[in-house]
C-alpha cells in the first residue's frame, strides 16, 4: 500500500470531507472509491478504443442498421 499526499484547494477538500461524512466514510475510503471508479471508466474506455482499432467499420454499421430495423418494428 502506498501513501499519497495531494494538494487541493481548501473548498474542494472541505467538500470532499462533507461528502465522505455524508456517506459514512473516511476521507481515505472515499478517495479510494472515487479512484476505483475513475480507473474503471479509464479501463473501459481503453478497452473500447482497442476494440475499435481492430474492428470492421462496415460490419459495425451493418449491425447498427439491423438494430435500427428491429427498433422500427417495435414502435
Amino acid at each position: 500500500m502506498s501513501t499519497l499526499t495531494i494538494r487541493l484547494p481548501d473548498d474542494t477538500a472541505q467538500r470532499l470531507k462533507s461528502l465522505a461524512q455524508s456517506r459514512g466514510l473516511s476521507m481515505n475510503k472515499l478517495v479510494e472509491q472515487l479512484s476505483a471508479h475513475a480507473l474503471s471508466a479509464w479501463d473501459t474506455e481503453n478497452h473500447f478504443r482497442a476494440m475499435a482499432a481492430t474492428g470492421n467499420v462496415a460490419q459495425a454499421l451493418a449491425i447498427l442498421d439491423r438494430l435500427d430495423a428491429v427498433d422500427a418494428t417495435q414502435r
